[in-house]
């Protein structure tokens, strides 16, 4: 029965071409012109002689190039639509263009300059015009002043100004300038005085400097002394004296020459007193670094401490001989080894003192190769110590 089925739908496949949509498994295995399709492995092993007789069902072929096909092909008239445009995620966005810089705010001020020192204050001109060597009474944190323009009207970056920026009350009048002047002959007068009260309560105090303040709202007495001083009593007694508010200050040796003023060796008149605002550290080290003398008298200066202009070329010193050798380095000369007793960035020379015969050599910095240091005791003398500040 199934050899006559077999048989009914080979007739039908061979009828209809292989063409029978219905039988999909039998045009697979019998092809679309019913030939049944032989599948076999190769055995690649036993070669294939073309002489021997072929089997009858089998049809052995040369094997043919393949062709890769690396375009696509396109029938005739047919026109690929072009690609879209991609965006990659390494595709960045353009780089953002630099903010433009605000410009740098402005303040309009006017600089004055009062007689105990030479250190110029802002203060806002409040619409009035000055020219430097005119007179402005001013309101301060210790009162109404007078004092003198040492630089007209300006405008300068808003972080050079402290605020709250204190304003200028007018210019000076004829009224003010009488005022001022009689301030000055009342505080001579307040020195007898004072003198009086301080031997009255045996109180060890040098009298500086006496300040009324231009509206006579205050009098400040400037002193200097060895130590603290208890002087609640001594206030007490000028308050009752004078008829208004006392001020009484301790000041050291150095702001005592700012306030008094004078010419230093140099033959100018005290830094602090024309141009220094504030006082800076000095140290004997610095003394050492610039090659200067050790002696008290040479590096000290009206006021009993270290001058201040050991400060003024300390930055550049200490820049220089950061690649420069120094004093006490051991060293390989062309000429034997030896010890730096000299050595100047200024001059570029180098004066070494021999190991081998002791006496003393001249080099240049590129002719020294530095093998060590020789540690020295630093000892200074007391004396030099108290020029020190505390």
């Amino acid at each position: 029965m199934e050899n006559e089925r077999n048989t009914e739908k080979q007739e039908n496949i061979k009828q209809n071409g292989g063409n029978n949509r219905n039988n999909r498994r039998g045009n697979h295995r019998y092809g679309r012109n019913g030939n049944r399709h032989h599948h076999r492995r190769p055995n690649n092993n036993k070669p294939v002689d073309k002489n021997e007789a072929p089997n009858e069902n089998v049809n052995i072929e040369e094997p043919k190039e393949q062709k890769i096909q690396t375009e696509p092909q396109f029938g005739t008239g047919f026109t690929p639509e072009p690609e879209p445009e991609r965006k990659y995620m390494f595709d960045y966005e353009p780089e953002a263009e630099a903010p433009v810089p605000e410009e740098v705010k402005t303040i309009e001020v006017v600089g004055i300059k009062f007689r105990n020192g030479g250190k110029i204050y802002y203060f806002a001109p409040n619409d009035i015009k000055f020219e430097k060597g005119e007179h402005a009474v001013v309101e301060t944190v210790r009162g109404v002043e007078y004092g003198e323009v040492s630089l007209g009207n300006k405008l300068v970056g808003e972080s050079e100004v402290v605020f709250p920026l204190k304003p200028v009350l007018r210019k000076a009048t004829k009224e003010d300038d009488e005022r001022n002047a009689e301030n000055r002959r009342l505080e001579e007068k307040a020195r007898p005085i004072w003198q009086e009260k301080v031997e009255k309560n045996g109180l060890e105090m040098q009298l500086v400097d006496v300040e009324y303040t231009h509206d006579n709202a205050k009098l400040c007495f400037y002193f200097t002394a060895d130590g603290r001083v208890d002087f609640r009593e001594l206030v007490k007694d000028l308050a009752g004296v004078f008829r208004t508010r006392i001020e009484l200050r301790q000041i050291g040796v150095r702001d005592e020459a700012k306030l008094f003023g004078g010419l230093g060796s140099c033959g100018r008149p005290f830094c602090c007193n024309t141009f220094l605002p504030d006082f800076a550290q000095v140290s004997i080290k610095m003394a050492k670094e610039q090659n200067l003398s050790l002696s008290s008298s040479k590096i000290s200066g009206a006021c009993g401490r270290l001058m201040c202009c050991l400060r003024f070329e300390h930055d550049t010193y200490e820049r220089e001989y950061a690649t420069f050798p120094k004093v006490d380095t051991i060293v390989d000369t062309p000429k034997g080894r030896g010890v730096i007793v000299e050595s100047s960035f200024l001059t570029g020379k180098i004066k070494v003192k021999m190991n081998n015969d002791q006496s003393l050599k001249i080099f240049g910095k590129g002719e020294l190769k530095v093998i060590g240091t020789i540690k020295v005791k630093d000892d200074v003398s007391e004396d030099l110590k108290k020029l020190e500040d505390k």
